[in-house]
């Protein structure tokens, strides 16, 4: 009888010890509650690549400042949270919300159905469409005309997409690179014909290198894009609190003071 109830006991233990497991895992998969600040309020990790000027870059002092910084601030003073922004790399901004290391994904990330399979996204806050960046003497003008054409862009970025959709999944025309000003200095230096990215980045780069000789070339097989908020698949609880902030400053005026546009919504 003793044996049999060691044996019980051992038994119920065991299982007791994968339930545990379990739900460790469970809680890791679904991401850790946000830290509170010295005020109280909830602090949100961000991750964002910090070279997509002008929605992220870095100051003289190695902060991350742009159009981007100031919306998510702008909704965070307005829902009463905080937000640490973490200069992580295009990549492993996707990789961290999927791992729940990081809440919120702040990069100019397009909205598209197949993001959506794997992250939720805010409402969209920003319009944008993809350009085609040639040297100033390229003969190249449109889209088509890069059929067979090497081309640069930003890896896992729209205008990768475009890029495969033109030429093939498996195509070896097609450099892909960490950000777009790698992209467009890959074209600079003659090893593509031509780059590939958002208008807003591009007309960034080219007003802070005014001496570099290029043409921006609009191709209406280009469809128009929206940047919005990621955030891990099912956390609802964030992605309408980030909603709700975001409504409120498109209605005060906030995010056209921000971007300089008026946003139109998404038909």
């Amino acid at each position: 009888m003793k044996r049999s109830l060691s044996m019980i006991l051992m038994i119920v233990a065991a299982f007791a010890l994968v339930l545990a497991g379990c739900g460790a895992k469970e809680k890791t998969s679904s991401g850790s509650e946000p830290s509170a600040g010295e005020d109280g309020k909830k602090v949100y990790k961000v991750g964002t690549e910090a070279t997509f000027a002008p929605f992220e870059s870095l100051d003289d002092k190695g902060n991350v400042v742009g159009i981007d910084v100031d919306i998510l601030q702008a909704i965070a003073d307005e829902m009463g949270f905080e937000v640490e922004w973490q200069n992580i790399g295009w990549e492993p901004v996707f990789q961290t919300i999927k791992n729940g290391e990081t809440d919120i994904g702040a990069s100019g990330i397009t909205i598209n159905e197949k993001r959506k399979e794997s992250f939720d996204f805010t409402e969209p806050y920003y319009e944008s469409q993809l350009l085609i960046v040639v040297k100033e003497d390229s003969k190249i003008k449109s889209l088509a005309e890069l059929k067979d054409k090497k081309i640069s862009v930003q890896i896992n970025a729209t205008g990768h997409e475009a890029a495969k959709k033109l030429q093939g999944e498996s195509s070896t025309n097609i450099l892909a690179f960490e950000n777009q000003p790698i992209a467009i200095q890959e074209m600079l230096n003659g090893n593509v014909d031509a780059a590939i990215g958002d208008n807003a980045v591009v007309y960034e780069y080219i007003k802070a290198h005014p001496n570099e000789k290029l043409k921006v070339i609009e191709d209406d097989a280009f469809e128009k894009e929206y940047y919005g908020f990621m955030v891990q698949k099912g956390n609802t609880e964030l992605l309408n609190l980030l909603n709700e902030g975001l409504k409120k400053i498109k209605e005060n005026g906030k995010l056209k003071e921000i971007t300089g546009t008026e946003f139109k919504e998404k038909k």
